[in-house]
């Protein structure tokens, strides 16, 4: 997507897009790009998040879902509820941001890697573009490898 204000914008797949906090400008070209869902991992706390996103979205007639990341404090059911949403929306294009795209780009590093089974080289875009992740998102990520691996059964 050209001129996007957001920084750290990739596309991911044809159907994929990650970034850092959009604008306005960028939501109300989003249709134009036939963008049918917006996930948003910031805090409505975040310093450049956008008062009213969810309004601006849904007036785009697009689908948005919050799942507020603590950045000192990810948690995996946080991850597990991001993959419910994607496979929730199959078919769809999918916008996902969050206040850096660091979030994001370890959420689909994670989603590449456990659940399409991609090699750890392709899984890594854009991640490693963005960042290498710090002690806690590197535990993070490590905590959802396992927990993918040995997979808790319900009763």
């Amino acid at each position: 997507m050209a001129n996007v204000d957001a920084e750290n914008t990739y596309q991911v797949f044809d159907w994929l897009w990650s970034s850092g906090q959009l604008s306005e400008k960028d939501i109300a070209s989003l249709p134009a790009h036939d963008i049918q869902l917006v996930i948003n991992l910031a805090l409505p706390t975040s310093s450049n998040a956008l008062p009213g996103e969810a309004e601006l979205i849904a007036k785009q007639g697009i689908t948005y879902v919050h799942i507020p990341v603590e950045w000192e404090r990810p948690r995996v059911e946080q991850f597990t509820q991001f993959v419910a949403v994607l496979q929730a929306f199959p078919d769809r294009n999918v916008w996902v941001h969050c206040a850096k795209n660091m979030r994001v780009s370890a959420f689909i590093y994670l989603y590449r890697k456990l659940i399409r089974g991609e090699a750890e080289q392709a899984a890594s875009f854009p991640m490693r573009a963005v960042w290498n992740p710090n002690e806690i998102w590197q535990g993070f990520i490590e905590r959802v490898q396992v927990l993918h691996a040995h997979p808790i059964v319900e009763r």
